[in-house]
């Protein structure tokens, strides 16, 4: 084979077979063990923890038990093993959770949970793997719930950057405990890792999947925010009147024109105005009123003074706009400052903040 990789005297002592009988005379664990052999040598390391724990000390087992070959042996094995992948089609996924991820996007998140849910939970290769990609806010009540010591070694197991995000979601007895705990996982066994990597897998699958990503708060405010101003204030009033502690929730989540004065950093403002057609901020400020009039002059104070006299000298050009008009103005500023926000360009000031 010209692909063969260069082997000499120097090659290192690979198995313990005889010299002759060469690659037909071998079992299939002693041509794997020759092959991962072949590419350690490489530098090529073979994630194996997908296999079986029971496969994987086979492996390790056939590794220990070689010495060395003959390099036509050598040369017959990895003609078959080269072969064998020339001959694969197409490869799918081990088992039902290789099959999820492969079909994730395309199945809905309940059918997926069903599935698991029916399987008993029976995961294939490292449930950690699975743990760590899921997002903080379903990894937070196994930290709530489940002892300190599992708590100590899920945070051990994940990035430094997604424990500490975890950590700080904590309340502060808890988080000193568990922190605590993680100086103890020093002696814990890889076996009892696994399982508790299989068992907070098996919750996490558990867990009923959400029709809605974002919580009511987020959801009610993201509607009143591009909703005309009365009908925002008569639903405003009803769930006062219904939920006042939900009703004083929905108002923090909502953004619009009015709050620009109160929750925009002064020094954003050249950004948004950027991402405003001028003709549209033109109508948005002449149209303000009431508390809008500040968010109006605020806009205006924050950009150069020769920019803000021509804006005001298009304004009083315009005169009176109607009140629609004015409102679907705004509601595009509003819309600028959302994306603006949501690319992490600006940030929302909380309100309480000096602008």
């Amino acid at each position: 084979m010209n692909a063969l990789p260069k082997l000499g005297s120097d090659f290192p002592p690979i198995g313990n077979l005889a010299m002759g009988g060469g690659a037909q005379a071998m079992t299939k664990k002693q041509k794997a063990a020759i092959v991962v052999r072949l590419l350690a040598a490489e530098g090529i390391r073979v994630p194996l923890s997908g296999l079986s724990e029971e496969m994987q000390v086979d492996l390790a087992r056939q590794l220990s038990e070689m010495h060395y070959i003959s390099r036509e042996t050598l040369r017959g094995v990895v003609e078959e093993f080269v072969e064998e992948l020339d001959a694969i089609g197409l490869a799918f996924p081990g088992g039902l959770e290789g099959a999820l991820n492969l079909l994730e996007g395309s199945i809905s998140a309940a059918t997926s949970a069903k599935l698991r849910k029916q399987a008993g939970y029976k995961l294939t290769g490292d449930p950690w793997e699975r743990i760590s990609d899921m997002d903080t806010v379903r990894l937070l009540p196994i930290l709530e719930q489940e002892s300190v010591q599992v708590g100590a070694v899920l945070l051990s197991k994940l990035k430094v950057a997604k424990a500490a995000e975890l950590l700080g979601m904590l309340p502060g007895p808890r988080a000193r405990k568990i922190t605590y705990a993680i100086s103890l996982t020093g002696s814990v066994a890889p076996d009892a890792v696994q399982k508790i990597g299989i068992s907070i897998a098996g919750q996490l699958d558990a867990q009923p999947a959400k029709a809605f990503s974002d919580g009511p708060v987020e959801r009610v405010g993201a509607i009143l925010n591009f909703s005309p101003s009365g009908t925002r204030d008569d639903v405003l009033a009803g769930l006062e009147e219904t939920d006042q502690g939900f009703a004083d929730e929905v108002r923090k989540s909502i953004f619009t024109f009015v709050n620009i004065a109160t929750r925009i950093d002064a020094r954003d403002v050249p950004k948004i105005v950027r991402e405003v057609d001028a003709t549209v901020l033109i109508k948005a400020l002449q149209g303000a009123k009431g508390e809008g009039t500040k968010s109006a002059e605020f806009i205006l104070s924050n950009m150069s003074q020769r920019m803000a006299q021509g804006l005001r000298d298009e304004m009083a050009a315009l005169g009176s706009i109607k009140e629609k008009d004015a409102e679907e103005a705004q509601t595009a500023v509003v819309a600028a400052i959302r994306e603006l926000e949501g690319n992490g360009e600006i940030f929302l000031l909380t309100g309480d903040d000096d602008a």
